[in-house]
């Protein structure tokens, strides 16, 4: 009896410093016991007296799932012997099929959008279609770091996707897994060799510019073709971020410091990590000319950022649709003890308005809102998506040259464009170089600057390290980039990671004009 007492005496006072060593109130230091006192005590009696055996390590995951079922996609717990294979990913070391993926209110996987020219693409992949089944294995309750795991696997093996079309229809479509490597930055259609033809239009000399996702390359590849343009006389640029899922943020932000010369870009908040702010460089910034950005509901993340920043910055107009709503920050943090560790969503993303980009359950207000607001169906999105697909294949379609008088502004066509976002987009454009002057041999960028790319100033998600006010006995770990989608393996700040996403993109999703579910998940 007296060696019990002992044993008791003994453990109350380990409890006691041990508690003195954990920061937090004694409050909550006495929930945080309460909690795991029951918790351990439904694990003994679920595991002494359920009817059948139970897996100790699957109720363990469950318990871990269920608490962070009750946050957003992002936020997972990665296990010990998960973490190898989870930091290859961050790395960059990304083969699949090319779709980013979301989960919906009502729990289905959604496609957000397929990666241009990826296997699922080419497989016949639409954004807003619902994966039902993935090598006829159905996914009902299965979380997204599963569904991911189904859906990846090695390079050059096969996987089948059931799946539902926004028209009712469903399809088993077959694809290779395989290394993703897209260009991210594309013109209007190609040349006779195969060069980009970045010009809409030619008299006066309209450029465009698609930027499809955020790549380790993007803001280099952007700054070549600005250059590229400016050599050939642009007047004026459209910045097609429409379909754009995002991804790297470093990317998007050195790409607004070549456009933007003073004022901020970005603002990050957290409950719990201190406010961050970046702000532009006036050194490389290249010359003002008219500028247009057009965005619709499957533009996300970093494609949001780019433009919004540029609309309330006043640097450029925004037409199309209400882009998708994707705005958080993840960390990766080591748990104790080499326990796994965890992927936490700790800031947001705001506009310099103030704006939030994400969007939140039951939110009314997210993303970015076009000045100029212009409808497309779900069949003329998809028709548009495979013209601009087509455009660019080694091959270049019958274009128009438009001339503008001081009475019209408009791009005469035997044919109607199906495109009426960037046909509003140019008409607008029109309007703006007319309002300049109708100097057609104007040389505005006879002497065109050398490009330098390099951060804006303040730190960006990837770069930013603070440490946070003392909350819990875990160390503040690298903070993740949202990457839809990672074509190439990047190249992150030493000590940073990367998470690349594992799926493809291709046409567009839900219907135009309706709200689109939650923001895009993690890829496969």
């Amino acid at each position: 009896m007296n060696r019990e007492k002992l044993a008791w005496t003994v453990s109350l006072v380990l409890i006691g410093l041990l508690a003195f060593s954990i920061p937090g109130t004694l409050a909550q230091r006495d929930d945080d016991y309460s909690f795991v006192r029951t918790l351990v005590d439904i694990h003994r009696q679920v595991a002494s007296n359920y009817v059948d055996p139970v897996d100790e390590a699957r109720l363990r995951q469950g318990a871990i799932d269920g608490m962070l079922s009750e946050l957003d996609p992002y936020s997972m717990y990665v296990p010990p012997q998960q973490q190898e294979a989870f930091d290859r990913m961050l790395e960059g070391s990304f083969k699949g099929v090319g779709i980013q993926l979301n989960v919906t209110d009502d729990g289905k996987i959604e496609v957000v959008t397929p990666i241009d020219g990826s296997p699922a693409h080419k497989a016949g992949v639409q954004a807003g279609d619902v994966i039902l089944k993935v090598n006829g294995e159905a996914l009902e309750g299965l979380r997204m770091p599963e569904i991911q795991k189904k859906i990846g696997g090695p390079l050059g093996s096969e996987v089948k996707l059931t799946v539902r079309h926004t028209t009712g229809e469903e399809a088993e479509l077959s694809m290779t897994r395989e290394e993703i490597v897209m260009p991210t930055v594309k013109g209007y259609g190609r040349n006779a060799d195969n060069t980009w033809d970045y010009f809409v239009c030619e008299d006066p000399k309209v450029a465009y510019l698609r930027v499809t996702q955020f790549t380790p390359d993007t803001a280099q590849n952007f700054a070549a073709a600005m250059q590229a343009m400016m050599s050939q006389g642009m007047r004026g640029m459209i910045l097609d971020l429409r379909f754009n899922p995002g991804g790297r943020l470093d990317q998007a932000l050195q790409m607004l410091d070549l456009l933007v010369e003073h004022g901020t870009l970005l603002v990050t908040r957290g409950r719990n990590r201190p406010e961050s702010r970046v702000e532009a460089s006036s050194a490389g910034t290249l010359p003002n000319f008219p500028m247009i950005v057009l965005v619709n509901e499957h533009s996300a993340s970093a494609s949001e950022i780019v433009a919004g920043s540029l609309q309330d910055n006043k640097r450029a107009l925004v037409i199309g649709q209400r882009s998708y709503g994707k705005g958080s920050v993840q960390e990766v943090i080591p748990l104790d003890s080499r326990s796994g560790e965890l992927k936490l969503t700790v800031q947001y993303y705001y506009l310099p308005s103030g704006r939030l980009v994400h969007r939140k359950k039951d939110a009314t207000d997210w993303g970015v809102q076009p000045q100029i607001v212009v409808p497309m169906d779900n069949a003329t999105e998809r028709k548009v998506f495979d013209e601009m697909s087509n455009r660019e294949l080694f091959r270049r379609p019958v274009k128009t040259t438009t001339k503008p008088t001081t009475q019209t502004a408009a791009v005469p066509s035997t044919q109607p464009m199906a495109d009426v976002q960037l046909q509003r987009a140019v008409d607008t454009m029109m309007g703006m170089l007319v309002l300049q002057g109708d100097d057609r041999n104007a040389q505005p960028f006879a002497q065109v600057p050398q490009v330098q790319i390099g951060p804006a100033t303040g730190p960006s998600d990837q770069q930013q390290q603070q440490q946070p006010a003392p909350v819990a006995p875990t160390t503040r770990g690298t903070i993740v980039p949202e990457e839809p989608d990672s074509t190439a393996p990047p190249a992150p700040t030493p000590g940073q990671h990367v998470v690349p996403s594992t799926a493809p993109s291709a046409a567009p999703a839900s219907a135009p004009g309706a709200t689109p579910a939650t923001a895009p998940t993690t890829q496969p």
